[in-house]
């Protein structure tokens, strides 16, 4: 379902809003009740039924005391011109939806495309290195002509060098923040987080004044990696997150590049380590990335980046399974999609796609791309 009425926003953003009742919670129990008014309108006895639903939590959920702090906030955002993406929309990042811990809601404000064709995530540490800046500014000039949504987390070093280099650049870059979307961190860069809404934006999963807890950057992490089609850390030391970011990208099977650097500088022990550990490709080039992650290089002059299919001729999917059949037309459809997008867009699962790909590939109807993604013979 969409979420097309005002009621239905704020029952949700007051479910978010309930103690005790995670993003998973959340998801169930609008699945088991059929919306967010229906699950406040339920019995105790309903909700202690639905998985992972307790007695304390269905409590706290009758007690409706959520359902102000619900409203507030989505009034707020319609005051601040604040846009909601909620799990189920049509905005709603493609390339979260199918991950299990993506947010229920998220809070933008910018004018950028969540699913555009290409996007990369360019990550490192706060203490970035005269040499880690140059080749930042370097890697952002060289994705000018791939017209790539430039995703990092506002911070100090890689990340601000990657937003203000962009910003000279021309390109699009979205912040992601570990705080809400009125209180920007550090509040030195606040200049740049308001040019960048002219070509880009920033985003939270977070309500509108929550502040940058510790706890809430992990959970920014992950919002990058989701977005990003590849991760691409240009230093980082042996620990930091950076290194968190590049385990979430893991998870998601996503691509993850570092970039090689002095051995003699602390700045560059995690990116080497990632390369020798084999966690990460080498990063050499923008044009080798691009290739590794099946990036087409047919690029057009505008943001509407299209894939080149090569104009085939009209195809007829008799002789397949239903599965079948319908993998064959998304891939017509879209010329190539990413495993989890692919599986998201088909509603088949993981584990049985694998195996239904791997069949059309035996029959030469599709050949797998780098990046885990499929496309048309």
């Amino acid at each position: 379902m969409l979420y097309t009425t005002e009621e239905e926003k704020i029952y949700t953003l007051a479910l978010i809003h309930t103690p005790g009742v995670g993003s998973v919670s959340v998801r169930q129990l609008i699945s088991y009740c059929g919306n967010a008014t229906e699950v406040f309108r339920s019995d105790f006895k309903k909700l202690i039924k639905i998985p992972g639903i307790g007695e304390k939590a269905a409590r706290t959920i009758l007690k409706k005391e959520a359902v102000a702090v619900g409203e507030k906030e989505y009034q707020d955002c319609r005051k601040t011109d604040t846009q909601l993406h909620f799990y189920t929309d049509d905005t709603y990042p493609i390339r979260l939806k199918s991950l299990y811990d993506s947010p229920v809601v998220l809070y933008s404000r910018g004018k950028f495309d969540f699913n555009v064709n290409r996007t990369i995530g360019i990550v490192g540490t706060r203490q970035v290195s005269e040499y880690g800046k140059a080749v930042t500014e370097s890697i952002i000039r060289e994705l000018v002509p791939y017209h790539a949504l430039v995703i990092s987390g506002l911070a100090y070093g890689v990340d601000i060098t990657a937003h203000r280099a962009c910003l000279k650049n021309g390109l699009p870059t979205l912040g992601v923040m570990a705080s809400g979307l009125n209180m920007v961190y550090p509040a030195a860069h606040g200049k740049t987080a308001r040019d960048m809404m002219e070509d880009g934006g920033l985003v939270t999963e977070n309500a509108l004044a929550t502040k940058p807890d510790f706890m809430r950057f992990p959970a920014r992490n992950r919002i990058i990696a989701g977005l990003s089609d590849a991760t691409l850390v240009v230093e980082s030391g042996r620990t930091g997150g950076s290194l968190i970011t590049v385990e979430f990208a893991q998870n998601y099977h996503r691509d993850v590049f570092a970039v090689p650097g002095n051995l003699n500088q602390p700045q560059s022990e995690g990116c080497n380590q990632l390369i020798r550990e084999n966690k990460a490709s080498i990063f050499t080039s923008v044009e080798e990335m691009a290739e590794a992650i099946g990036w087409h290089t047919n690029l057009s002059k505008t943001r509407e980046v299209t894939f080149d299919t090569g104009s085939p001729a009209p195809l007829i999917f008799d002789g397949f399974t239903q599965e079948e059949g319908q993998v064959l037309s998304l891939l017509k459809q879209k010329g190539v999609m990413q495993l989890d997008e692919l599986s998201w867009q088909s509603s088949i699962h993981l584990n049985k796609l694998a195996n239904l790909l791997l069949n059309l590939e035996f029959q030469g109807m599709i050949k797998s791309l780098p990046g885990k993604k499929y496309g048309l013979i």
